[in-house]
């Protein structure tokens, strides 16, 4: 049976050319440094994103957490949106490892926050309160349906911080499908925050791995912060070696995708009882929800049942993500198996 997975572009595999470089990658001890693959990606990543240094690492879990663990000190506080990655899917991380608290601002449709609500958030100096020291922002916005932030909101949002005396970390997970949706160099999205991480093994189709970016001071830090969580891998140009390739290679099949998620979007869009804004679908993520007499865990599992996968993210809330192993007929038998399925429960 025909199988087409919109679950995540997590589940790309690596291509030949991928493979190739991780056969014949040169490599080292990374702990000690040593490793010329890794350090050769640190470099490239940290120069396309405007950066003094990069560090490789396996997650953009543990990067996120790493930028945590550098930026604040436990009891400190870390304001975030409410429908962001690290509050939602990173385990509790940021209490549980690094001992900090999240404040909570409304996030917008589009990923981005009321910034006066960002400014009244910040605890001014008291004894009673903690000290707010971390501002994360995300791009593009996985629960605000691949939502990418503007240049000049990352800024805006980056001067209320900066003049509060907080850091700026952003979530970039997927930084370049934001960059190719804007026709801007990613540099341009990331110039005015402190740190920056993207992960190699979403949409860029690497098997495995993250680079956090900052200053050459932030990155020395979270070097040590990366041992602390047992992130030395050794001699990790072999994967870091897939990591280089998807970066010279794969940032072209992001329009292709972008194309792929407004087709699938168009498609949803004119079935009767399924809600997708076409308009709102500007990356590789498409959002879209049932009639209310659908239950929409049930129509999930119906659908894998035609050969489509899809995620189930809340209770109302359906989510496709588009990816190099999607093709435009893929989207089209996608598309014609949610009618289909959603005919079952009329």
């Amino acid at each position: 049976m025909k199988v087409v997975d919109l679950r995540s572009d997590t589940i790309t595999q690596p291509t030949d050319a991928m493979r190739r470089a991780m056969c014949e990658a040169e490599v080292g001890d990374d702990v000690y440094g040593e490793d010329p693959t890794v350090n050769r990606l640190e470099e490239i990543a940290a120069a396309m994103l405007g950066k003094e240094a990069g560090l490789f690492t396996a997650s953009g879990t543990m990067s996120n957490l790493i930028a945590i663990l550098v930026h604040t000190r436990p009891g400190d506080e870390i304001l975030l949106g409410s429908e962001a990655h690290i509050l939602w899917y990173e385990v509790g991380s940021a209490s549980a490892v690094a001992g900090t608290n999240l404040r909570i601002v409304p996030n917008d449709e589009n990923g981005s926050m009321d910034l006066d609500l960002v400014q009244a958030a910040i605890r001014p100096e008291d004894i009673h309160f903690p000290s707010t020291t971390l501002l994360c922002l995300e791009n593009t916005h996985n629960r605000c349906g691949g939502a990418v932030l503007t240049p000049e909101f990352t800024t805006a949002a980056c001067d209320v911080a900066h003049r509060n005396g907080l850091h700026v970390h952003l979530d970039g997970a997927r930084i370049f499908n934001a960059a190719v949706a804007q026709g801007k160099p990613a540099a341009d999205l990331t110039a005015p925050v402190d740190s920056v991480c993207f992960c190699l093994s979403k949409s860029l189709s690497a098997p495995v791995g993250s680079v956090l970016c900052g200053s050459r001071d932030f990155i020395t830090r979270a070097r040590k912060k990366r041992k602390m969580l047992g992130g030395g891998m050794r001699q990790a140009g072999v994967i870091a070696a897939a990591g280089q390739v998807a970066l010279d290679t794969m940032l072209d099949q992001l329009e292709k995708d972008h194309a792929n998620a407004k087709r699938f979007a168009t498609g949803l869009a004119g079935i009767p009882g399924i809600a997708c804004s076409i308009e709102a679908t500007v990356s590789n993520i498409v959002m879209f929800s049932l009639p209310p007499h659908v239950p929409s865990r049930e129509f999930v599992d119906r659908l894998r049942e035609h050969g489509v996968k899809l995620n189930h993210t809340s209770r109302k809330a359906i989510r496709a993500v588009t990816h190099r192993m999607i093709d435009a007929g893929d989207v089209d038998f996608a598309t014609d198996c949610v009618r289909s399925v959603l005919n079952e429960f009329r």
